[in-house]
């Protein structure tokens, strides 16, 4: 018994390490020191709805008020590391966690405390300390303006004049103040120097000039070097990256449904700097509300969504509860409490998709190629020294075909499908000929073509020969006992 388990296993084992010889990208080893903002992708989530891994703060919450606060907090973000690990992103932007009146953070009533509800400055510490373990840094917004009433500063008379407006219930603050300009810059380089975040989200940032805002951006790079700033609003400013809710608009609309006109998807890539590419943001309605309106089904449309959107040369930002659909049409709908015991289908597909991009630096920042781009059907490649790819988005109703050159790949090549298994070799009519079915992606590592695999062809060889072996000794030992038996 013990030999027929050795057998099954030798095989099995064979077989499974045949299978990945020639189909696997091989990673790439990279300095995290080295990466830049355009090879990350952003997980974008708030605290309070994501996971309550304490009761010690549970204070004033309310479940079923989504107005409320629910009890997600840092112990919750420490609880799920692993889960948003394992989808690949780098970098976990949690939103704002200044004290506040407010689950989302809309309401700060300080630059210097942390919200209680979210938990202690050591359990955030300690989240920073941990997601940078395991290669992920914490990104952390900071609202220059809109405040709470309340905050610190407004109740304080000796700074009456900081106060420009009150507006919707909210304090504007006096951005062309320089008093005002140089308190806001000493609070957050204070915050990044007291805590080893990666990055800076720059919030309500419409009111302030383009110089002040690039004095913050100096001071905080000053404060230090590797720290990505960002915004989430247009800006002349020297961010790291660029953002527009032109570009949200542009990829809502083209992947909300099939056969969409896509002759403006490579428009946010004109730029000198990275952009900031995304479906939708914590500040507007849910893409599955976008899709779902469209009488399409939001799963196989989040998915030509999300399978462009890790393949572009942008940066990703994905909103918590993207991988499980989460619908809704505005907040707080929109910000709805993570449900970890939905299906997972989405959630291992992008597992797969980040997978590759992050072992392949070809797939995050190399040469990229528009090969065709009409109405859904677009094809494109990502090359290097090292590597090429061909990515192929159907995102239209029917099957479809591309024909590529030799020209196109090089000579000798093959194409290697790592989402489906499937394989492309050139044709009679030299050609090869690339076919995907209705709204799916696929993508193609570019091989040399070296024929039948041959060391899966060994493998199973060696699988028959174990095999035989074992059935000549299962007859020899059943001749055994049969000649043993006439004995007795």
């Amino acid at each position: 018994m013990k030999f027929k388990k050795w057998i099954s296993a030798t095989a099995a084992s064979l077989l499974l390490a045949a299978s990945f010889v020639g189909t696997i990208p091989v990673a790439h080893a990279d300095e995290s020191a080295t990466r830049t903002i355009a090879e990350e992708s952003i997980y974008d989530l708030l605290v309070d709805r994501f996971f309550n891994g304490s009761g010690t703060n549970d204070f004033d919450t309310n479940t079923q008020d989504p107005s409320k606060f629910a009890g997600g907090d840092f112990t919750g973000l420490q609880d799920k590391m692993k889960f948003i690990g394992e989808m690949g992103y780098t970098i976990v932007s949690i939103g704002p966690i200044f004290s506040t009146e407010k689950y989302d953070g809309s309401m700060p009533t300080s630059y210097t405390t942390i919200e209680r509800h979210f938990g202690t400055t050591e359990e955030f510490q300690s989240i920073v300390e941990a997601y940078k373990a395991k290669n992920m840094s914490i990104m952390v917004d900071f609202p220059i303006t809109n405040v709470s009433p309340n905050h610190e500063w407004a109740k304080d008379a000796s700074k009456a004049g900081w106060v420009a407006s009150t507006n919707n219930g909210q304090v504007q603050w006096d951005l062309s103040n320089k008093d005002v300009q140089e308190a806001l810059i000493q609070a957050v380089t204070d915050f990044v120097s007291t805590y080893d975040i990666g990055g800076i989200r720059l919030t309500n940032i419409a009111g302030a000039d383009t110089a002040f805002i690039n004095k913050m951006i100096a001071a905080l790079k000053e404060t230090k070097t590797s720290l990505y700033v960002i915004a989430n609003e247009e800006s002349d400013a020297d961010f790291d990256a660029t953002f527009s809710p032109v570009t949200a608009d542009i990829y809502r609309n083209i992947f909300k449904n099939v056969d969409m006109d896509s002759s403006k998807l490579m428009e946010p890539f004109t730029g000198e700097k990275p952009t900031q590419i995304m479906v939708d943001s914590l500040e507007t309605h849910r893409f599955t509300f976008d899709s779902a309106n469209e009488n399409m089904f939001p799963p196989t449309r989040l998915k030509m969504a999300m399978g462009a959107l890790f393949m572009l040369p942008g940066i990703p930002v994905v909103q918590y509860g993207t991988e499980i659909a989460m619908n809704g049409e505005a907040k707080p709908d929109t910000h709805q409490l993570y449900n970890f015991k939905t299906d997972e289908e989405l959630i291992d597909y992008i597992k797969n998709v980040q997978s590759l991009r992050n072992q392949s630096a070809t797939l995050r920042n190399g040469d990229f190629e528009v090969i065709t781009n009409e109405n859904g059907l677009l094809v494109f490649t990502r090359t290097s020294d090292e590597e090429k790819w061909v990515i192929m988005v159907n995102n239209t109703g029917k099957t479809q075909r591309v024909d590529l050159t030799p020209e196109q790949l090089g000579e000798g090549k093959m194409l290697n499908g790592i989402l489906h298994e499937e394989k492309v070799r050139i044709n009679e009519k030299e050609v090869y000929p690339v076919i995907l079915d209705r709204e799916m992606v696929e993508i193609y590592q570019v091989r040399n073509d070296e024929g039948l695999n041959t060391p899966y062809m060994v493998a199973l060889g060696l699988v028959w020969v174990i095999f035989i072996g074992f059935v000549v000794i299962i007859i020899k030992r059943g001749k055994v006992r049969r000649q043993e038996q006439d004995v007795q």
